[in-house]
């Protein structure tokens, strides 16, 4: 009797449950964490539902564990879902989940799980501290344990570099994966401090990869570079050179020379460091100055040619005077030859005598002797046009029988109807 009733019911429920059929999902989780997995029904006259793994073991049947796995638990169990959860998933968790809803017949949905091996953090091998410049360099990145395969790449100051190799190799368990990548390049001096870094990026790192990083050291031989204080030198200044060197190891004291040997003047060619001052120049200074600089890796020099170059002066303009008379003509040549004599005295200065003492003084005696010279040739014409124009002519006449006159009035009446034939006498005065 309890056996019909039980198959009765059966039957009702085959009945009640055409049409009926379970929803699952496939789930995707990163080694060592929680899968959940949920089967629905929309409709169910109560009919059971039942999860089992892959090996065809049953875990849960409706609110019932089967399976003695510590790891397993139940998440939520009624007529229309049962949903399991498995902690600590290992990639031997990966594979095909069935949820079975037991109508007649049964209808079964299948879930996949798939199980993403975490790659490990990255390694940088073939790295050597200090590198010579110009030597080659092959860095090695290596991740293991990644699945699927996970992607290297290359930064040197987070600029990335594309030419490198990369290698995928399958692991002993045949399910997760060891890759590497190579970096191939000549150690550059322009690469000292460099940060090389080695990035692994894996869908199970949730956008946060995993970084190695190196910091390159390059030892190179100096670079010498000479930078000037006066970009044109005269007489009587001063100069700076300094001697810029960069190199690793830090390069020793400069070395400075003059065409090839010491410097000539102790006195004035002082050496401090890196830095070469010369004071009062003349042109002795003119040559080659050299700087040398070295470390334990190698030297290098550069060289620097001074010319030193005669003091800039500004003469006074030199003023034409014509001559305007025949009796000027001697005094014209002797003030021009009195102003040329002013303006060398002027130009004539002491060749080792400094352009910052002596300028001044010489403008100031230029400037009086060519006032005075001014004034003197302004009165000299002013003059000679005046007797020009005031030039005239003198008569003398001596009277018949003046000789005779016993005094000067006698002689002066008598000459005075003897004055037209008298004879002219000219005189000139200028």
């Amino acid at each position: 009797m309890l056996l019909h009733r039980s198959v009765a019911a059966t039957k009702n429920k085959a009945r009640g449950s055409q049409g009926q059929f379970p929803l699952t999902q496939n789930v995707t989780v990163v080694e060592g964490g929680t899968a959940n997995l949920t089967c629905r029904v929309d409709q169910n006259d109560n009919t059971s539902l039942q999860w089992s793994n892959p090996a065809q073991q049953t875990l849960y049947f409706d609110d019932k564990k089967a399976l003695r796995d510590n790891r397993i638990e139940l998440v939520r169990a009624s007529w229309h879902e049962l949903s399991i959860s498995v902690s600590d998933v290992s990639l031997s968790d990966e594979g095909q989940y069935t949820c079975s809803l037991f109508t007649m017949p049964v209808k079964t949905s299948k879930a996949f799980l798939t199980v993403l091996g975490v790659p490990e953090k990255p390694q940088i091998t073939g790295f050597t501290s200090p590198v010579m410049e110009g030597e080659r360099m092959q860095l090695t990145c290596k991740t293991s344990g990644s699945k699927p395969a996970a992607d290297i790449r290359w930064f040197k100051n987070d600029k990335e570099v594309k030419d490198v190799k990369y290698l995928k190799e399958e692991d002993a368990n045949r399910k997760t994966f060891t890759v590497s990548s190579t970096m191939d390049f000549l150690a550059d001096r322009n690469d000292d401090g460099a940060v090389i870094s080695c990035r692994v990026d894996h869908e199970s790192l949730n956008s946060t990869p995993q970084i190695a990083m190196q910091v390159l050291e390059i030892h190179y031989t100096p670079l010498v570079k000479i930078i000037s204080s006066n970009s044109w030198p005269e007489e009587g200044q001063s100069i700076i050179l300094t001697c810029e060197s960069k190199g690793k190891p830090v390069p020793e004291p400069v070395l400075w020379t003059k065409d090839g040997g010491e410097l000539p003047d102790p006195e004035r060619m002082v050496v401090n460091g890196r830095v070469l001052s010369i004071s009062f120049l003349n042109k002795t200074d003119n040559g080659t100055y050299r700087c040398e600089a070295k470390n334990p890796i190698g030297r290098n020099s550069t060289e620097y040619v001074l010319i030193v170059h005669d003091v800039f002066n500004t003469l006074l303009p030199t003023t034409v005077i014509p001559s305007l008379t025949t009796a000027t003509v001697t005094t014209t040549v002797a003030l021009t030859a009195s102003t040329t004599t002013s303006a060398t005295a002027i130009s004539t200065r002491d060749p080792n005598a400094l352009a910052g003492q002596t300028g001044p003084d010489h403008a100031l005696i230029g400037g009086i002797v060519a006032v005075v010279v001014f004034v003197t040739l302004c009165s000299i014409i002013l003059l000679g046009r005046y007797l020009a124009r005031h030039k005239g002519t003198y008569l003398t006449n001596e009277a018949k029988g003046a000789e005779d006159a016993p005094d000067a009035d006698t002689a002066i009446i008598n000459a005075e109807g003897s004055q037209v034939n008298a004879e002219e006498k000219k005189e000139y005065f200028i």
